[in-house]
């Protein structure tokens, strides 16, 4: 088991996918899970039976670097005008692959 990975998860508007995407892999990030979300929270209620206006949830298992770098450059480049919040969990690994 792998004791130092943490999952980056991120709860952001599906109009974003594309452009996360690019900037997960602009920045090393190899792996990353993508799921519709839907529910409530400080920008409102968010239905998602409407594409325009629904939510992803963004997961992705990486070293504390990596965590911490992307959520810097998502707080700098998308919190001002996108609905999105960002949180970084200790996560044990139950697979050989390392994220050190």
């Amino acid at each position: 088991m792998d004791n130092n990975a943490k999952l980056l998860t991120i709860f952001t508007e599906a109009s974003l996918e594309s452009r996360l995407v690019n900037d997960i892999e602009q920045r090393g990030g190899y792996g990353y899970t993508i799921t519709n979300a839907r529910g409530r929270g400080g920008q409102g209620a968010r239905q998602a039976s409407w594409e325009a206006n629904s939510n992803i949830r963004v997961e992705i298992i990486c070293n504390a670097s990596f965590a911490g770098e992307m959520g810097r450059y998502l707080q700098e480049q998308y919190y001002t005008n996108y609905a999105m919040v960002t949180f970084i969990s200790d996560v044990q690994v139950l697979r050989p692959e390392k994220f050190e």
